[in-house]
């Protein structure tokens, strides 16, 4: 059983950008999409994501806020056999601009043409409370 801590797998996650995000929609069949942490890697349980308020995911948020997260990086890409996370928490959607701004990049406009005041645009607020991971023979869990 592996002895890594949240602190160790942060450091290990800093070159994934993109994770699948998992919902349970309201006929309770399970939806998932890749989204993009634009960078915002530093992670401490917590994972933060822009999209539009009319999208099926926020309906499925705020129906169910349960969530689960994929990460992985192919082997070699960050040294190593490859890391695999598996994030299961819940999910809040934020309409709040000062807090956007906290997360934004400047990678973001492509995608919300006004930056943080373009209508309709709000930010997804994903809190681990188990954390899976298997890095090469290593593997384990940590509960937040």
């Amino acid at each position: 059983m592996g002895h890594k801590t949240l602190s160790d797998l942060s450091r290990k996650m800093s070159g994934i950008d993109i994770a699948m995000l998992s919902t349970k929609t309201d006929d309770g069949q399970i939806a998932s999409r890749p989204m993009s942490n634009n960078g915002d890697v530093e992670y401490d349980g917590d994972s933060y994501y822009f999209t539009r308020e009319e999208s099926r995911l926020v309906s499925d948020i705020e129906h169910d806020a349960h969530v689960s997260l994929a990460f992985f990086s192919k082997p070699g890409l960050l040294g190593g056999n490859g890391l695999y996370i598996a994030v299961e928490g819940h999910a809040q959607v934020i309409r709040d601009k000062a807090q956007f701004e906290e997360h934004w990049t400047r990678d973001l406009d492509a995608w919300f043409e006004q930056g943080v005041d373009t209508p309709g645009v709000v930010m997804l607020k994903v809190h681990a409370d188990r954390i899976a991971y298997w890095d090469g023979g290593d593997q384990g869990e940590i509960k937040l």
